[in-house]
């Protein structure tokens, strides 16, 4: 009797740190809205303004983008060089990454029709940051077309400032920008 309760005593005892050593995620969730002034956009971005709403559990997170983007004054421009169109419609969606490190796929409704969307989201505990990752390929005219849109998000120490460091790459190139989003009350 007494070695059985030795027993268990030894497997919980190696099985409590591995349960307190899980990934401790910050808590991404709230209101953010863009600072402008303090961000780093990219020329081609547009952006004029972008509220981020951010819900968080254990196991995922959902993102829901509104971006409000500059026209430009050309009617005749392709659908990519007007506000709101093209790809730069790419970041205005709903998206729910899965926590645990795992693909994810979904569609999402496009002026070019519905595209498959690849979502991951990984945590780097070292660093303190959370990577995500989305991925489009599309069939177009001119052949298979792959864009990738990496994010990495940093809470600061206050939790009030959300930084992304966002990378787009496109068969065109690839922009980076860095948006600094505060949260709202």
């Amino acid at each position: 009797m007494k070695k059985i309760f030795v027993t268990i005593a030894l497997v919980l005892t190696s099985i409590i740190p591995a349960f307190s050593q899980a990934k401790q995620i910050p808590d991404f969730s709230g209101t953010w809205e863009l600072d402008v002034q303090k961000s780093k956009l990219d020329a081609r971005s547009r952006i004029e303004a972008m509220t981020i709403k951010v819900s968080q559990t254990q196991k995922e997170l959902k993102v829901e983008t509104n971006t409000k983007r500059k026209a430009i004054d050309n009617p005749g421009a392709p659908m990519g060089n007007r506000a709101g169109g093209g790809f730069g419609a790419m970041s205005d969606m709903n998206f729910t990454y899965s926590l645990d490190g795992k693909e994810t796929s979904t569609q999402q409704e496009t002026p070019f029709g519905a595209m498959p969307v690849i979502l991951k989201a990984e945590f780097d505990e070292k660093e303190s940051k959370l990577k995500l990752t989305q991925k489009r390929t599309i069939n177009s005219p001119m052949g298979e077309v792959t864009i990738t849109l990496k994010e990495t998000w940093q809470l600061s120490q206050d939790g009030k400032t959300l930084i992304i460091k966002r990378e787009l790459e496109t068969p065109r190139g690839s922009n980076t920008s860095e948006l600094v989003l505060l949260k709202k009350s």
